[in-house]
This record gives structure tokens, sequence and C-alpha cells, in this order.
């Protein structure tokens, strides 16, 4: 299902840091989320609901763009 804040995930294991892309362009890096989180916002049906709840305020974040 399409989201209407978040335009792309992407996760990378190895470092375990997700990226963020937002449909406004912006783009964070949130650092040291475990793959059991990315998985799960993947598979929620609201990713901007998701992302306020479990990764803001959780992780610390990069601002990339």
């Amino acid at each position: 299902m399409p989201s209407s804040v978040v335009a792309h995930m992407i996760y990378n294991a190895e470092t375990h840091t997700l990226r963020i892309i937002f449909v406004s362009g912006m783009i964070y890096d949130y650092k040291e989320v475990p793959e059991t989180v990315y998985l799960a916002m993947k598979s929620s049906g609201s990713k901007g609901i998701y992302l306020n709840k479990y990764i803001k305020g959780h992780y610390s974040f990069e601002k990339i763009k």
C-alpha cells in the first residue's frame, strides 16, 4: 500500500541502517535499527504511523538531504 508520507525505504542489514525517503524529498538514515523493526514497518498498513510510533525518538538519525 502506498504511503502519503514515506516514498521509499532501504534497509542495509550490514550496518543496520534504515534509510527513509519521504514524499517531500527529505532523506533520513536511522541508525542501529533491527531488521525485525524494518520488516514490521514494511508490512505495516501505515508507514507514517509506524515511523512516528516505533522509529522516531527511538533511534539516532542523520539527515542526508
